[in-house]
């Protein structure tokens, strides 16, 4: 497995429901979040005992970086900054820092970013290139927005990339099929992470899958639809 490396993407403290900023912004709990905390600890384990390099990413912001990187986002937040929390320097501090159920270990490394796509302004790709990275396993934080923005990245970079459907979560589960599906759609190998980081996993379902990623039911209506 020495071409494939872990990406465990924003796996940090601002996550754990309740949280006062959160919900002060509209955004809610993270569906099925304990769960996937104990997946993601358990497949950086298994990794780390079949030797895959993991590197994790870790999202950092402030207001300039918030208006240079998405405008609108940092419309929503001024519209609610006058409810947000004051936060100690000390609670700022603990929500921009890794879970320590998934806390990395001596080998491990951890990564910035000011994006939602890892690889955009930070040294993500020179670091895999130097690796010898051909394959990426994503797991982490959330499905529709930060998982699926670097798995566009990575398929950028000309990289193998599956996505492990049991390893990652969003605000609820209508969003997280969703995005599960358009990363299909892309050719993304979308498991649960067991399967993906089996010995000699083919990752083939984008190539062998009829349909992969689209609604069937849908399909098969289109066809009906366009038959002469």
């Amino acid at each position: 497995m020495s071409d494939l490396v872990v990406l465990m993407i924003d796996m940090q403290n601002g996550y754990i429901s309740p949280d006062r900023v959160r919900d002060v912004l509209g955004w809610p709990p993270i569906w099925r979040l304990d769960e996937v905390v104990a997946e993601c600890a358990d497949l950086l384990d298994a990794a780390r005992d079949s030797g895959v390099p993991v590197v994790y990413s870790r999202q950092v912001s402030s207001t300039a970086g918030l208006l240079a990187a998405n405008p609108r986002a940092a419309r929503h937040w001024r519209t609610r900054h006058d409810r947000l929390p004051e936060l100690s320097v000390e609670e700022q501090q603990w929500r921009g820092e890794l879970l320590d159920a998934v806390a990395p270990r001596p080998g491990d490394l951890v990564l910035e970013k000011t994006r939602h796509n890892f690889f955009a302004y930070t040294e993500l790709g020179p670091i895999l290139r130097s690796m010898g990275a051909q394959r990426l396993l994503v797991a982490g934080l959330q499905t529709n927005v930060c998982i699926e923005a670097t798995v566009r990245g990575a398929l950028e970079h000309n990289l193998d990339v599956a996505v492990a459907e049991d390893a990652v979560s969003t605000d609820g589960p209508a969003l997280h099929f969703a995005a599960l599906n358009s990363m299909r759609v892309l050719y993304v190998e979308v498991a649960p992470w067991r399967e993906l980081l089996a010995e000699g996993a083919p990752w083939d379902r984008a190539y062998t899958t009829p349909n992969y990623g689209r609604d069937s039911s849908y399909w098969d209506e289109a066809v009906v639809n366009i038959a002469p």
